[in-house]
């Protein structure tokens, strides 16, 4: 996969909801579902600011490299 998310477990850990996450800050629960899902291509980093605020985490509590190389965007060395 690459790059993991690490999300569900910080909110369970801060006792908050994806709900509550989301309105502190401002996204959708649709996008909010995509990012915990994994299935995000990118995440703007106001937004990563945010939820590492609100969470009060650090970048590297969501998100972690998993040793894997993604080649599901075509990113082949040529």
């Amino acid at each position: 996969m690459g790059i993991r998310i690490n999300l569900d477990e910080i909110l369970k850990a801060r006792g908050m909801t994806s709900k509550q996450l989301c309105e502190k800050v401002g996204i959708t629960e649709a996008n909010m579902s995509v990012l915990r899902s994994g299935k995000a291509k990118g995440v703007r980093f106001h937004t990563l600011n945010r939820i590492c605020y609100y969470l009060e985490c650090d970048v590297g509590d969501i998100l972690f490299f998993d040793g894997e190389l993604n080649e599901e965007d075509g990113d082949e060395e040529s």
